[in-house]
């Protein structure tokens, strides 16, 4: 499983544990470290700036060989947070950053003074083709199979497209719940894949019990793509309640949308009423049971460690 993406990050597979909003945490970074993979943690699963430099400390103590650590940043003006947390991250030190939801390039260009690696969420050629030109590292490639917010195009279509135009790595996020499914990717041109959904069900996710179950006990056909959360589409759990309310967005919020003044306010009002109830579903039993996951969830069997979710993707 030597590819360009092990030898970037130095690391056994061509791995990266997927940074996941309220479920990545420093236990899963640590075992995925352990395991010979990438680790990633959204920035925005800490609250303070003071809590970010104590991860990336806690990290940089636990480092292994054969591992690599990284961290997610939300790099458009919705994240007011974005500044401080770049700053932070740089000054502590990490092996690489994946950027989402804006340009990069000011992320690349601090980030790269201080020797870390730069891959950036892209879901066509065209920002793609942006991110290698500001000097991105690698690209992940965001497919149409993955969990959360998701690109439209298949795996295959996206990767061959990637690959033919593209000099960097190319990382295939998306639809990866087992070993057959990696070697799939590869076959395609993939440099390494991003899993994500398959460690939600992990011992060290600090999710409740609940949220992990459901993703034993539902399966790819129970995956619907809801505008509930957060305005733009995003794949859920089909439970109960998710059924009750809906996956469209409001008669009112889809007049809103249409002024161009007010697209934005709406987007950030719901993008928040979003989260409180993704963060509610996850940290607590509620009927009110909105839980992020993609189709790979079809492969996982049951709550595990995550040294044994990495057996099951490598072994």
């Amino acid at each position: 499983m030597t590819t360009k993406l092990s030898q970037l990050l130095k690391i056994k597979y061509p791995i990266i544990q997927a940074p996941m909003f309220l479920v990545s945490n420093t236990a899963m970074v640590i075992e995925a470290m352990k395991g010979g993979i990438g680790g990633c943690i959204p920035a925005l699963n800490y609250r303070t700036l003071e809590e970010l430099r104590a991860a990336l400390k806690e990290l940089k103590a636990a480092k292994v060989e054969g591992g690599a650590f990284g961290f997610n940043l939300i790099v458009n003006k919705s994240n007011l947070k974005y500044k401080g947390q770049l700053e932070v991250i740089c000054e502590e030190g990490c092996d690489f950053i994946i950027t989402s939801l804006g340009s990069p390039e000011e992320t690349i260009k601090q980030a790269h003074k201080v020797g870390i690696k730069v891959f950036c969420d892209v879901v066509d050629l065209k920002f793609a083709q942006k991110v290698e030109h500001l000097g991105a590292d690698a690209i992940i490639a965001v497919n149409n199979e993955a969990g959360g917010h998701r690109g439209s195009k298949n795996p295959k279509e996206l990767i061959k497209d990637l690959v033919s135009n593209c000099k960097i790595p190319v990382i295939s996020a998306g639809g990866v719940g087992c070993k057959a499914d990696i070697e799939k990717m590869l076959s395609y041109g993939a440099s390494g894949v991003s899993v994500g959904s398959p460690f939600i069900a992990s011992v060290e996710a600090n999710v409740t019990d609940e949220y992990k179950q459901a993703c034993v006990d539902y399966g790819a056909k129970d995956i619907v793509v809801t505008e509930r959360i957060s305005g733009t589409p995003c794949t859920v759990i089909n439970t109960p309640y998710v059924q009750k309310i809906g996956t469209k967005q409001t008669w009112l919020e889809t007049i809103l949308n249409k002024n161009k003044k007010l697209k934005k306010w709406v987007k950030m009002i719901r993008f928040s009423i979003g989260m409180k109830a993704t963060q509610n579903a996850a940290t607590k039993v509620t009927y009110k049971t909105v839980w992020v996951a993609g189709p790979s969830i079809e492969h996982t069997n049951a709550i595990l460690p995550t040294k044994d979710i990495i057996k099951n993707l490598t072994e």
